[in-house]
């Protein structure tokens, strides 16, 4: 009985023990480490969408540029054919 006991004091001591090393609170350093790639993970993340808005607006502007071509030619053609009448 006493060996069990014994047995059983032990294993949760040994268990006790390294719990707290893991859940010590984290130092300055650590904090400082942390905050630091967060913010590289956020620039990474905003980088990465105004890539995409960049992209967004040049592939929206060329549209635009070849609606407006089309418009303009449109118009040279119906202006040619009322010329002619």
């Amino acid at each position: 009985m006493k060996r069990i006991a014994v047995l059983a004091l032990l294993a949760v001591l040994s268990v006790a023990e390294s719990i707290p090393a893991h859940a010590q609170g984290m130092t300055i350093q650590e904090y400082e480490r942390q905050s630091q790639i967060a913010a590289k993970k956020q620039q990474k993340v905003n980088r990465k969408a105004a890539k995409k808005q960049r992209r967004m607006l040049r592939k929206v502007g060329k549209k635009q540029r070849k609606a407006m071509k089309k418009y303009q030619k449109a118009q040279r053609r119906s202006a040619g054919r009322v010329k002619r009448r």
